[in-house]
């Protein structure tokens, strides 16, 4: 089947494209400009830090349909419970409709399961959707089938790939999170995401959901593929 008439077979892929504005050093200008550009555009979700969420919030506007998500614990994890529910909180304040969290790795491999499953249910008791990131490059597969299973019991919303470092994601690793996931999440395919080609093939691998730096790049891409 050729790419554009997979194009048409997917007649949402807007809808589940995350643009991901993550770059530390981008200043209000880049940040207006990624806002106006994914809700023109029609894009399902609009990713940053907390610290610009009311920023992003006033720039998408009331009439905007995309969707607000906040990064909590990025990238790596690596700071405490209570601060990363802390920071959520913080962003649901702030406007928040959608919640990333990067999840304990360090309880995770050292069979802390609980620990790291309370963690993410106390995030998502605050009433947000949650996806969480798990490095799924770098899990062992019994340790990935616990991650998921622990996450989808804590009541996350979804499971994200990984958080855009390092390798790119392959419609393989997501063909295996879906038959992990077995339709009980969504999930996010991240790290990478820069062709329709690929988009397409993650999509059939079993991505609901794409994060990318490339989001509105890929969008106008797609409106030209379509006209």
């Amino acid at each position: 089947m050729s790419g554009s008439k997979r194009l048409q077979d997917v007649p949402d892929l807007l809808a589940i494209i995350h643009h991901a504005q993550l770059d530390p050093h981008a200043n209000d200008a880049v940040l207006h400009e990624a806002c106006s550009a994914a809700c023109h555009l029609g894009l399902g979700g609009f990713c940053t830090y907390p610290d610009r969420l009311n920023v992003a919030r006033e720039l998408l506007g009331p009439a905007c349909k995309t969707r607000l998500v906040a990064v909590v614990g990025f990238p790596f994890g690596t700071t405490s419970a209570s601060l990363k529910l802390a920071e959520a909180e913080w962003a649901a304040d702030q406007g928040a409709d959608n919640i990333d969290l990067v999840p304990s790795f360090w309880a995770l491999h050292n069979g802390y399961l609980n620990a790291f499953a309370e963690e993410i249910a106390t995030v998502s008791a605050i009433g947000l959707p949650v996806h969480v990131v798990l490095d799924i490059a770098r899990l062992p597969e019994d340790t990935l089938a616990l991650a998921v299973e622990a996450t989808i019991d804590a009541g996350a919303t979804g499971i994200q790939s990984g958080n855009g470092f390092g390798s790119v994601v392959s419609d393989i690793q997501i063909k295996r999170l879906a038959e992990l996931c077995r339709g009980r999440c969504a999930i996010k395919a991240v790290g990478g995401v820069s062709s329709l080609n690929q988009v397409l093939q993650l999509v059939e691998s079993g991505a609901g959901l794409l994060g990318t730096s490339r989001g509105t790049q890929l969008a106008q891409e797609l409106r030209q593929s379509r006209q």
